[in-house]
């Protein structure tokens, strides 16, 4: 199997060790946290979600997995060895109750690599649940359901639902049920309507709950996902956090009409008076499957005072503005602002801008995390960085294929690097990226392998302060190290690690551990012997006939559907089938799987 699909489970394993980043990280499966799940309060919100608030949150926490228009295929959810939900389909969406995908985001759901996302409010979480339930609904459906309430429920009252406790309770599926039969409550719509007409008054009704009217988009991809694609020696390692550029697609922008409005703001930090700011503004497309639309764009100068002022600013309710500065090379965002209806004015919150500097002894290592993973022959080691920019400028590495204050042994081979999920976000520069001072940590994870013979020793160059490192090796495997103390035994997935702590370590120092045995139970042959036979079972359906009537028997429950769309996956990845066999393939599998659910 492709040697990223076999870190990715140690990768989650570790991660999930690691503290100190933020809260949502993927453990791996059959994981049971120390921690009990977090208690629930009630399952209704304790105010109306509010739908672009949720779109903010599902851009920065949902769409690299779930994908921009919920149709399941992010980035990062490409990555993972398990199919992610399609929230768009009404198929998916329609079957469970607000109150019930609450409950998934609190707790996560393990088995399906999706985390608890615990750093969300619990205002937060709605929010986005009640955006991502209307990913599956457009505003001509919406408009339509009210005309179909209203011409078949005259007079009915709207009580029940804008409760917000009755309606959190109810999937779409129960709701149509309800209009078809009524209740003390509800009021049963006329006979003689198609699923099609309830479907559209339940997506109506729904909206009654919202603190805002729907609006017509998907995600509004506010923040680049990081990336999740690893590279090898002399590949870029990196892709950094370039906002709202890249993601969202452009159109011809033009000079608006002369309405008025202004838009002000200011920044803080780097004298950057006489300088050009730029206001661009972006619209939701009508298309869920595509991506906001930059409709304006702006330039105006700032002040001594670090502010900065548009005029005659074309306002769209719902429209997205954001301000950006070039300085020292580097490219500086303020947080996006969101058009309200009936306002003639704006004002972007303040965004810092720092001088730069190359002086990367300011960054200190937090924690360190390494993990080993022996067999007869080979090491894997994975390296997870946590750490901050002490100073108050901007950091620069100028280059696109190292990190140079990550290193590993001159002997390391299938090297790579990523950043971690939660990372503070890295800018982009020309020759490199750059770190600015943030409250949030910086998280970098390293990954190579080593040729291994029982006794050898191993070294680990520091270029930074470490506060804290924690090495983990399988049972079974011993080490020694004068810079490491043994600690406890940690059970993973039914295997259990044996942990090493040190503290105090000094840049420039180097700690070195030797060693020996191996690990009573390897993951990576486990691994691999399933991916080998995954792979031989995939040739075998690729080799049948494609007809449906003798793909019926083809699979015998959801496992096998999964286990043949993973090894599709990896013999993509390998180059082993055409990109249109393989897109076709998928989607029938996927399909399958749906019929299945």
């Amino acid at each position: 199997m492709n040697h990223r699909i076999l870190l990715l489970p140690l990768l989650l394993l570790l991660t999930s060790c690691n503290f100190s980043l933020a809260e949502d990280i993927t453990p791996p499966p059959g994981y049971v946290s120390p921690e009990p799940p977090p208690t629930l309060g009630p399952l209704y919100p304790a105010q109306a979600p509010d739908l672009i608030r949720g779109a903010e949150i599902y851009a920065a926490k949902c769409a690299a997995c779930h994908g921009v228009a919920g149709l399941g295929d992010g980035e990062q959810g490409k990555q993972l060895p398990v199919s992610v939900a399609a929230l768009g389909l009404p198929q998916v969406a329609r079957e469970d109750a607000p109150a019930a995908w609450f409950t998934m985001v609190s707790r996560g759901n393990i088995e399906r690599f999706m985390p608890p996302f615990v750093s969300l409010s619990e205002q937060q979480r709605w929010d986005v649940i009640a955006y991502a339930m209307s990913l599956h609904n457009t505003p001509a459906q919406i408009a339509r359901g009210q005309e179909i309430f209203s011409a078949n429920c005259v007079d009915c009252p709207l009580t029940f639902f804008m409760d917000l406790k009755e309606m959190s309770a109810l999937s779409d599926d129960a709701l149509v049920a309800l209009l078809k039969t009524g209740s003390e409550n509800v009021t049963a719509l006329k006979a003689g309507l198609s699923d099609e007409d309830l479907y559209a008054a339940a997506a109506y009704l729904r909206t009654l709950t919202f603190a805002s009217p729907p609006a017509p988009v998907t995600a509004t991809a506010t923040v680049t996902p990081a990336a999740t694609q690893t590279a090898s020696a002399g590949e870029t390692p990196l892709a950094t956090d370039s906002s709202l550029t890249p993601a969202l697609g452009t159109v011809e922008v033009s000079t608006p009409e002369a309405t008025g409005n202004t838009v002000t703001g200011s920044i803080l930090g780097a004298n950057v008076a006489g300088l050009n700011v730029k206001l661009r503004g972006f619209n939701h497309a009508q298309d869920q499957n595509v991506a906001p639309e930059e409709a304006l764009s702006l330039d105006s100068t700032v002040s001594a005072d670090g502010t900065y002022t548009f005029t005659n600013v074309e306002f769209v309710e719902g429209r997205i503005f954001v301000a950006e500065l070039t300085y020292g090379g580097v490219t500086y965002q303020s947080a996006l602002t969101f058009v309200e209806a009936g306002v003639d004015s704006m004002t972007i919150p303040p965004f810092i801008v720092y001088e730069t500097s190359s002086d990367l002894s300011l960054i200190r290592f937090e924690q360190v995390h390494i993990f080993f993973e022996v067999s007869e022959s080979v090491v894997q080691v994975i390296a997870v960085y946590t750490f901050s920019n002490l100073g108050e400028t901007t950091l620069l590495v100028d280059s696109l294929t190292e990190i140079p204050f990550i290193k590993v042994p001159l002997s390391a081979q299938n090297v790579g690097f990523d950043k971690t999920q939660d990372s503070a976000p890295l800018l982009a520069t020309e020759n490199g990226f750059a770190m600015p001072p943030s409250e949030t940590a910086y998280g970098f994870v390293s990954f190579y392998t080593l040729p291994y013979t029982s006794g050898m020793q191993i070294s680990q160059l520091f270029t930074q302060d470490a506060d804290a490192l924690l090495v983990l090796v399988p049972d079974g495997v011993k080490l020694k190290s004068d810079s490491l103390t043994q600690g406890d035994l940690q059970t993973f997935n039914n295997t259990k690690y044996r942990e090493y702590n040190g503290v105090g370590i000094a840049a420039g120092s180097t700690v070195t551990v030797q060693l020996s045995g191996a690990s009573n139970v390897n993951i990576l042959i486990v691994v691999g012997v399933l991916g080998v036979l995954l792979i031989f079972l995939s040739l075998w359906l690729y080799a049948r006939d494609e007809d449906e009537s003798e793909t019926e028997d083809e699979f015998v429950s959801q496992d096998d559907l999964l286990d043949a769309i993973i090894a599709l996956d990896d013999l993509h990845r390998a180059g082993k089938i055409q990109s249109e066999a393989y897109h076709a393939r998928r989607a029938e599998l996927k399909a399958r799987l749906r019929d299945e659910r």
